[in-house]
Order: C-alpha cells, then structure tokens, then sequence
C-alpha cells in the first residue's frame, strides 16, 4: 500500500504481523494513539486518553518498531526480536503514562514494519489518530517529523499532532 493509495483493510478484526487491528468495527468508537517510547508520545498518549473519556472512545496504542536496512544478515536470537522490542516499548510508555492503572478499555498493539503504512491502516475508521510531532529519530530543529507530517497528509480520520509547546515540557 502507498500513502495515499487503497488498502486491503475493511472494518472489523484485521491481521497485520499475526496481530489483531481493529480497524473500526461499527457501533465502536476509537481513538488510536501511535507512540515510540518518546516523552512527546507518552504526552499524547495521555492528551488522547482524555479526548477518548469526553467523546466516549476507547484507546488503542500502536507502537511499530522499524527493523533497519542492513547489509550484514541479522545475527539469530533466542532472546531479541523487534516485536519483543516493540512490546518493551509499549510497556515502557504505558507504565509512564498511566502507572498500574491502566485504562479498561485500552487495547494494546505492537508492530514490526514501517510506522507511517501501519498507522494509515490503524486509522482507518477511527476517530482520531494523536502522535506526538517529533519521536525518537530525526533533527531536533523541525517543526514536524516525517512521520507526523506524513500522518496528517494521508491517515484514514482526523490527526491529532502533540507539540512540545503543549506539554510544557523541553526537549
């Protein structure tokens, strides 16, 4: 799929990376949060469990661990895998923003494969997509990263960018 092309995603229970992604069953309402262990993604995670208590949404946190390009084969591990990378991540962010409290209508997602293509697909039939406007890579001088900007351009449903001016936090 492309960024602004057709997908194969309908609404329901979708398989992605032999995970689950509810792409907008219809009576349910969701908010999908993408995040990547960075202080602006636990920010929006939070902005988006507040949005989802007033529109009586649930919560859905995606993170996508990008496996690099390499030129040298990947080295086997009984221990490391990018979704057991993925999972840390989730785990780390959701014990930050919401301690052992957790939300009881959150669900959980990790990913491994480009975050822009699979957070198009997450949105599709949501009611919002929230990310913060810079994660973990990139130059610390721009306004948007790629990600976020590429978000806004061609996600499924209305995006929702947390900035650092926002939170009141620095970088």
């Amino acid at each position: 799929m492309g960024y602004g092309g057709q997908d194969s995603l309908t609404a329901g229970n979708t398989e992605r990376n032999g995970v689950a992604m509810n792409t907008g069953d219809k009576g349910s309402k969701r908010i999908v949060v993408g995040v990547d262990g960075s202080r602006l993604s636990v920010e929006a995670l939070r902005k988006a469990h507040r949005l989802a208590k007033v529109l009586g949404c649930s919560l859905q946190v995606v993170t996508v661990w990008e496996q690099a390009i390499s030129l040298t084969p990947p080295v086997p591990s009984a221990v490391w895998s990018p979704h057991v990378e993925a999972e840390h991540t989730l785990d780390e962010v959701l014990e930050e923003a919401f301690g052992s409290d957790l939300p009881a209508d959150l669900t959980r997602i990790a990913l491994v494969g480009q975050p822009v293509e699979l957070l198009i697909e997450a949105s599709r039939g949501a009611e919002m997509l929230v990310v913060g406007n810079r994660g973990l890579g990139g130059f610390a001088g721009l306004l948007l990263g790629s990600v976020s900007s590429l978000l806004a351009a061609h996600a499924r449903c209305p995006v929702l960018i947390v900035h650092l001016g926002e939170t009141g936090e620095s970088a």
